[in-house]
Parts: structure tokens; sequence; C-alpha cells
């Protein structure tokens, strides 16, 4: 099942490659080197990145964020990125907001180790310890009340858990820090979970799927909703730069 489309994610989510200028400048890619795009989703940033003369391959397990990231004319593969295979090919390996859906991080994080060149960089940025807490609450109570089950699926490491944990896999920690980032949402906590939720509601029957999405939206109106109708997700991102040593 493809979880992504990318038409959604482009009028739910557009955000998320706008706010990875930050990343991206930590990255800071250089004409002639080559880089590998983790996740790299329909691609925006992948797309920047080339831009200034970097020769970059862009990675992503949705077969249709692939076919929209080609249609810009970047060179992109359908490849998950815990089953990395290549050997001492780039001088970057980047990622944005997309780490925090790998399963495997321990493999990930070897493949990641075994691409680059000795002195290699490794930048990214993913959802981080805390990040939306209220929302999983809230989506936790749905299923709570009515006796169902939830699949955890993302990791929100600490900084410290991760540093410790690429510094076992070879890696020498330049920086790495949680950063809070309240983000608005275009279209709301329902596109929020049209988007992002998807998995979760392919798993409910479908008489259910509307009430989560009611029910969630009323559970979190105090908490993410101001006065206007504005609603703000509570992301913290967790972000890195490290060295292949």
């Amino acid at each position: 099942m493809n979880l992504w489309s990318s038409d959604g994610y482009l009028k739910n989510a557009a955000y998320v490659p706008a706010l990875g200028a930050a990343v991206l400048d930590l990255l800071d890619p250089r004409p002639g080197e080559r880089i590998l795009d983790l996740g790299c989703g329909e691609g925006t940033l992948t797309e920047k990145i080339a831009a200034v003369g970097a020769a970059v391959l862009g990675v992503d397990n949705s077969p249709e964020m692939v076919a929209a990231a080609k249609a810009r004319g970047l060179a992109v593969r359908a490849l998950n990125i815990e089953e990395l295979q290549f050997s001492r090919e780039f001088d970057a390996v980047f990622s944005n907001a997309a780490l925090h859906w790998v399963r495997d991080h321990d493999a990930m994080l070897d493949g990641v180790h075994r691409a680059l060149k000795l002195g290699g960089r490794f930048v990214a940025e993913f959802g981080g310890h805390g990040n939306i807490a209220a929302i999983q609450t809230a989506i936790r109570a749905f299923h709570a009340h009515r006796g169902l089950p939830i699949e955890g699926r993302r990791y929100y490491a600490t900084d410290v858990e991760y540093g410790e944990r690429l510094a076992a896999h070879g890696f020498l920690v330049r920086q790495i820090g949680l950063i809070p980032r309240p983000t608005p949402l275009p279209n709301g906590i329902r596109g929020w979970l049209e988007t992002f939720e998807r998995h979760t509601l392919e798993r409910l029957p479908e008489d259910l799927r509307e009430p989560f999405k009611e029910e969630v939206e009323e559970l979190l109106r105090r908490e993410l909703c101001d006065r206007k109708g504005q609603w703000t997700a509570d992301y913290v991102r967790l972000r890195f730069a490290a060295t292949r040593s």
C-alpha cells in the first residue's frame, strides 16, 4: 500500500520542505559534490541541492513521490533507505523530515556510513523527542476508548540518544540539538491527519474513519487551535551534522 500521495502532500504539507532551509544551509552543498538525499519525497529540496551544481541522487520508498520527483527532471530511485547498498560513493548524505519513519535505524546508519567517502558529511533533520506529543495522545485516546490496537510507527529520539547512536556507527557528531518548531497547518488538523495518518485511517474500519478525524479534532481544539481557527502542530525537530570517521 502506497501511503503517500504527492498531490495530497503538496496540498497539506508543502511547509515541510519549505521549512528545510536551515538544514539545507547546514549541508552547504557545493558544485561537483555527489550527494544522496534520503526520503527525497517529491524533490523540492533535491532540486535546490542540484541547483548549486551538485550531482544529487534522491531515494524514496514511495513510487508516487519518486514519479513526481522524476517529473522535475531529477535523478531519483525507489528504494528502502534501510537497505542502502552504496559503497563510498558520496561526499554527503542529506535528509529532511523523513528519518522518523525509519524502523531500523541501525541498518540505515550502517548503510549511510558505507555510502559516504571517508570524511563525508551526514546532515539531517527529522522529528525529535516530544514531536507531535499532543496529536499522538489524542490518536491513542481514540483507539483506547474503542479497544483498538495502534501501531507505533515513528521514532522520536532525544539529541543525547541519537548522538550516541551516530557515534556507535562510526560518525563524529559535529552538532546536534532539539528544536521546538510550532508549525501552522494550512488545512487544519484534518488535512494533517489525512496526509500523515493515512496508515491509521486505512487500518480503521470504514465507518470509524470520519469519527476518528472528528474526535481527534475536538480533543486537540483547545490545545492546538486559536480563536481565529488557526491550527498549529506541536513539532519538535532533531537536527544534526556528523562526519564519517
